[in-house]
């Protein structure tokens, strides 16, 4: 039996043989192989080509569920799932901002993807450090889990106050950043992120890009790292639900990114959530909550913010059809 319940916590507590750590890391390899090969050839991904693949990594999310499942039990398998929903709900708020990133920097749609592969290299080994830095951390000192939660019940009521220039002070950031060590071309050089000018090595803006996403994802995964660690504190579950959910983030931008007006409340739920999940942690030292009961709770957000989202839009439509303009901030 691989899993074992630990006396002092509520969490699951996991056995994790490294061969269990080895295929987990092969089979992300194994995906992220294939993944580049498909988009070897630069190109602007259709609507059906990102719905197909949105749907095959979510696919595979849930089938290593199932892994999860058998080897580790019922409790391991809820807390795999919650920490993927967490993850992938926060990862829409980043679709918008990359989208704003990529239009404020004029990167164009068919090299976007190239930017975002690399960049999940950058995204996994940070999440990683983050994880295993913060299990150690509050597995030493519980009151850090007050500190975690009251920052993600701030974080969340930043987040229902969207900014609408959000992302443009993380751009500047990160051409600022990538300024300063070598010279940046205003042209790009195809798919390329190094060119020559003048027969000096310099930057395209494909690599200031990439380490603009670099940038914005570090901020993220502060908000989301914690906002697992309010579900799971076990490495493991928490790590591969972290790297399930990003794999499948480029798709999921590409599907989404165009689409941020037909989710107007989506940043409500988003907020909501990590307010929900940052009081459950600030209180899970003295009570904790039943892992599928959080996730009834997570899922209910999302479904509430996405129909009342297209309960708005087709409204906003209807009174566009007949004349009537709705503002912007007009809650309908």
């Amino acid at each position: 039996m691989l899993a074992t319940q630990a006396d002092r916590s509520d969490f699951v507590q996991l056995d994790v043989p490294p061969w269990a750590w080895v295929a987990l890391l092969v089979t992300i390899a194994a995906m992220l192989a294939i993944d580049l090969y498909r988009h070897r050839h630069a190109h602007a991904p259709s609507t059906r080509e990102a719905l197909t693949e949105s749907i095959v990594w979510v696919t595979c999310a849930l089938a290593f569920s199932v892994v999860i499942a058998i080897a580790f039990g019922g409790a391991a398998f809820g807390e795999f799932i919650s920490g993927y929903l967490i993850e992938k709900s926060l990862s829409v708020d980043n679709v918008f901002v990359w989208s704003m990133l990529f239009a404020t920097m004029a990167i164009p749609v068919k090299y976007q993807h190239r930017v975002l592969f690399w960049g999940i290299f950058g995204a996994l080994f940070l999440r990683a450090v983050f994880i295993l830095l913060g299990t150690a951390l509050i597995s030493r000192f519980w009151w850090l889990l007050l500190v975690f939660g009251v920052f993600l019940i701030y974080t969340g009521a930043k987040i229902i106050r969207h900014r609408a220039d959000e992302g443009e002070k993380e751009a500047t950031r990160g051409l600022g950043l990538l300024r300063r060590v070598m010279p940046v071309s205003d042209q790009l050089d195809g798919q390329k992120f190094f060119t020559r000018i003048n027969g000096r090595r310099a930057a395209t803006p494909l690599l200031a890009a990439l380490v603009v996403v670099e940038v914005t994802d570090v901020i993220f995964a502060v908000d989301s790292v914690p906002a697992i660690l309010a579900v799971s504190n076990e490495p493991y579950l928490v790590f591969a639900s972290n790297a399930f959910a990003i794999l499948g983030l480029r798709a999921m931008y590409f599907l989404l990114a165009n689409a941020k007006e037909r989710f107007h409340y989506l940043s409500h739920a988003l907020g909501s959530i990590l307010i929900f999940v940052g009081a459950k942690m600030a209180v899970s030292h003295w009570y904790h909550m039943n892992t599928y009961v959080s996730l009834s709770i997570i899922l209910t957000m999302l479904v509430a913010a996405v129909v009342f989202s297209q309960r708005r839009a087709r409204l906003a439509t209807l009174m566009s059809s007949t004349g009537v303009s709705v503002g912007a901030d007009e809650q309908i």
